[in-house]
């Protein structure tokens, strides 16, 4: 059923992007826009962890810095026998944490250089046990594969903007229809991919918290660390773009009214709630 899912919301966003291409274009911006969702279909699936470290600058953490990290995450992966993902630091104060890769045997560890100095080693274990449990149950393929398909949205809704501006200049009835056009398509698209991380988001979190609970044996300690990273969340600005916000234990992103209203990750609140309900 997992698998049905994920063909069908990568259906839909294949859909968006096409049928944006067609409103932009007509038949040959359709065509484009079938090309460029191929093109992340293959590139996500076979370089998706490559992009997402090279889009943070993640380094490998050093074994020898950080030994006890190691032991955690080997320990945990044979509990739930997956291969232990390889381990990396992102250069970012914030402290968070998400994980990418196609599948177990790709997978990708990242910890924020903030998260390594914030919580204690209970927490730290917590937050680990949560990424183990994306990997675990293949979440990262699909997550790595919507971030990349909402950027080709917001790309193709930027060309709609600038098209709308230069399309203005013209004076004809087509052209102000183009214009209409356009910018709803500038206003829409950017909505439909953040509905799209949605769909594949919230239910994805409260799975992985309790795969990471059910893994420690320990659903308090995750629970606090939840607190914690969404306290410094607040005051600690992250570097991170919208599009890749839903691949991060917490939200990266200013909790403002609106950010609030289509966060992709479910309230934490709630979160914490259910993981306290487990002991």
């Amino acid at each position: 059923m997992s698998q049905v899912k994920t063909f069908l919301l990568l259906f839909v966003m294949a859909a968006i992007l096409i049928g944006i291409g067609g409103l932009i274009g007509g038949a040959n911006g359709a065509l484009v826009a079938f090309i460029i969702s191929l093109v992340i279909n293959g590139v996500s699936y076979w370089f998706s962890d490559k992009i997402v470290l090279a889009m943070y600058r993640a380094k490998e953490l050093p074994r020898s810095e950080y030994p006890r990290i190691y032991e955690v995450v080997e320990g945990l992966s044979q509990v739930i026998n997956i291969p232990p993902p390889r381990v990396y630091m992102v250069p970012m104060e914030a402290p968070n944490a998400f994980a990418t890769g196609r599948d177990p045997r790709h997978g990708v560890l990242c910890l924020t250089k903030g998260l390594l100095g914030s919580l204690d080693k209970e927490e730290i274990k917590g937050v680990i046990s949560h990424e183990l449990g994306h990997i675990k149950n293949r979440d990262t393929l699909i997550m790595t594969v919507a971030a990349a398909f909402a950027s080709g949205i917001m790309m193709l809704a930027n060309m709609a903007r600038w098209g709308a501006i230069f399309g203005g200049s013209r004076g004809d009835r087509n052209s102000s229809n183009n214009v209409v056009v356009l910018i709803a398509i500038s206003i829409i698209a950017p909505l439909a991919a953040l509905l799209v991380q949605l769909a594949i988001s919230r239910s994805r979190e409260y799975d992985a918290d309790a795969a990471g609970a059910r893994m420690t044996g320990d659903p308090e300690s995750l629970a606090r660390a939840l607190e914690d990273l969404s306290r410094f969340s607040r005051k600690v600005p992250a570097p991170v773009s919208p599009e890749t916000a839903h691949l991060f234990i917490v939200s990266p992103l200013s909790m403002s009214a609106i950010a609030n209203l289509f966060s992709t990750h479910p309230p934490l609140e709630e979160r914490v709630k259910r993981l306290r309900s487990l002991k």
